[in-house]
């Protein structure tokens, strides 16, 4: 079950959903559409590790917009800062993003109960697209969790993604066991 427009005003109102910046043209009727923040990154290799910490560069989109490349992998983030402290948090692609042939994420949709912090987003594309900060980029979905959490994804200790700042954060599977 998706939480309607009216059920995510009433977390809102109760605090178990912050959107920082909220603005009331953005609820759909049952999502919330969230937009590309002025910066983007990209790793600093061409080869990466998955054992290693493979750093990044982060650039600003000009206001012109900035031309992305279907033989590169970009990280962006949200405008919107988010948390959500009862529910489960969906990010998708917006259909007007994907009819431009651009991806928002490989595989890292879904977020936890706990999540506090913009999104990072895995972008590609299929052919050469202007992008601009600020335009429409996802719209995030939010899905009732049954039962009680034992551990909100912000007090977990090993929490590699909490707290997520305004500028992409490249991958951290190298802090894993393995």
């Amino acid at each position: 079950m998706i939480l309607s427009d009216k059920r995510i005003l009433e977390e809102m109102e109760k605090g178990t959903i912050k959107i920082t910046p909220y603005l009331r043209e953005c609820l759909g009727s049952n999502s919330y559409d969230v937009h590309l923040g002025k910066y983007l990154a990209t790793y600093t290799n061409d080869e990466l590790d998955a054992k290693e910490h493979n750093t990044i560069e982060h650039f600003e989109i000009p206001e012109e917009g900035i031309v992305l490349l279907p033989s590169k992998f970009y990280l962006g983030v949200t405008e919107e800062y988010t948390e959500t402290h009862a529910h489960v948090p969906f990010l998708e692609g917006k259909s007007s993003t994907g009819r431009l042939g651009i991806d928002i994420h490989a595989t890292a949709g879904k977020g936890d109960v706990g999540f506090c912090g913009n999104w990072t987003l895995e972008i590609s594309v299929k052919q050469p697209v202007r992008v601009y900060k600020g335009m429409p980029i996802g719209q995030l979905i939010y899905f009732p969790v049954e039962g009680e959490i034992e551990v909100k994804y912000n007090e977990k200790k090993n929490a590699k993604y909490s707290g997520q700042p305004n500028r992409p954060v490249e991958s951290m599977m190298w802090k894993n066991k393995f």
